[in-house]
């Protein structure tokens, strides 16, 4: 199949949000993204976030108050991943923030990855992991290789990647 649409990355991911303000504050004073300039011929209110790699946009509901917000933190649920370099880091933080979580850990051959899951105030899950300890391993002849340790755009690295992952 290769990649028919000619794709590069993933560029943002967009959220609507009850309160625009408590969501640009979570976004930037819990997960660390910086507000980056937004075109002007948006003609609703937003803002647009960058860090590590992403752009989240934030989008004002036109009807906040019907939003649902589910209350259940569940690690099953749709949910944007971080991976972080300490889960005791991560988990301390919460704490003080006072942030509700659920932990979880996963595991497959003895390689274990942990993870915390929380909502953001409009309820969207967000999960905090150390995923990159589990190896990308292809289903089928098709290489596929982690970004998390490369700079997936340099030409000519997909091959030196792809070797280093073990079929």
């Amino acid at each position: 199949m290769g990649n028919p649409l000619q794709l590069k990355s993933l560029n943002h991911i967009s959220l609507v949000c009850k309160s625009l303000e408590k969501s640009v504050d979570f976004y930037v004073n819990v997960l660390g993204f910086v507000p980056i300039k937004r075109p002007t011929s948006l003609n609703f209110n937003g803002a647009w976030l960058f860090n590590y790699g992403i752009g989240i946009h934030l989008l004002q509901s036109d009807d906040p108050e019907h939003m649902t917000k589910n209350p259940h933190i569940n690690p099953k649920d749709n949910h944007i991943s971080f991976q972080c370099e300490s889960m005791g880091a991560v988990e301390k933080k919460l704490q003080e923030m006072k942030i509700e979580y659920v932990k979880n850990r996963v595991e497959e051959n003895g390689i274990y990855v942990d993870q915390l899951f929380f909502h953001d105030p409009d309820g969207t899950m967000i999960e905090i992991c150390n995923c990159d300890n589990i190896p990308v391993v292809p289903l089928s002849e098709t290489k596929a290789w982690s970004c998390s340790r490369f700079n997936c755009n340099i030409p000519n690295r997909q091959q030196q990647i792809q070797q280093m992952i073990p079929m």
